[in-house]
């Protein structure tokens, strides 16, 4: 129970707990006020739907995301499509815009980054040798269209395969059009069944969309390795 500290009539009471008798939530209580980092990061892109400038801003988000931002853009692409449903193709073709522009920068990033580090690597860290290295790189440059596509439609960071796609120095083209092609799907999907089903199929996209993804991927490399086998 609380104790209270005597005071002179007309100042203010003022009540301590004792440590035993804190509520049980107390904790609970303080940590509610203070939510962790990537969560006030997430709840601010979501509030920028209702910003006069949500289309810029979604351009922004998509382009950071893509290189270095840690929150995703469809968050921001659901809420201003739900708000604005005859708007949701567009808004897709503004992510997929910016999220490619964001991939080709993180491209550029892990290409100029890596030359300046990659010696401290071979030095330093065992068994990661240029001939390593090297052998990574041209395995990421076969498959660099289905490694970039795989990031960019499902829910695998796509920034990391941009970044290393570039200090692989992977071919440009296959890096883009992978990145165009898994992107504007995402997007252009997401958008599509908000136009066509309201924003009422909002909660069977957050429980079986990136299931959908990754089902689709995978059928889809099975689809490539045997295409390449019988070729």
């Amino acid at each position: 129970m609380p104790h209270h500290k005597g005071s002179p009539q007309g100042e203010p009471v003022i009540i301590q707990w004792n440590q035993e008798t804190m509520p049980a939530n107390g904790q609970d209580i303080l940590s509610a006020e203070k939510p962790n980092p990537i969560r006030r990061l997430y709840d601010w892109v979501l509030d920028l739907a209702e910003h006069k400038h949500a289309l810029p801003a979604l351009f922004i988000v998509s382009f950071a995301e893509a290189s270095f931002f840690p929150i995703p853009p469809d968050i921001l692409l659901l809420a201003m499509a739900m708000a604005a449903p005859h708007r949701a193709l567009r808004f897709a073709l503004v992510c997929t815009i910016g999220s490619v522009l964001g991939g080709l920068f993180g491209y550029l990033l892990g290409w100029g980054i890596w030359g300046s580090i990659d010696q401290f690597f071979f030095d330093h860290i065992p068994g990661f040798t240029e001939a390593k290295f090297a052998e990574m790189a041209s395995t990421f440059a076969d498959n660099a269209f289905i490694t970039i596509f795989t990031a960019g439609f499902t829910l695998i960071p796509f920034k990391i395969f941009t970044i290393a796609a570039g200090a692989a120095a992977v071919p440009l083209l296959a890096f883009t059009l992978g990145a165009v092609i898994s992107r504007g799907l995402r997007f252009g999907l997401l958008a599509l069944l908000i136009k066509l089903c309201g924003p009422s199929i909002k909660e069977w996209i957050d429980r079986y969309f990136n299931l959908i993804t990754i089902v689709f991927t995978v059928l889809l490399i099975v689809g490539l390795v045997i295409w390449r086998q019988m070729h």
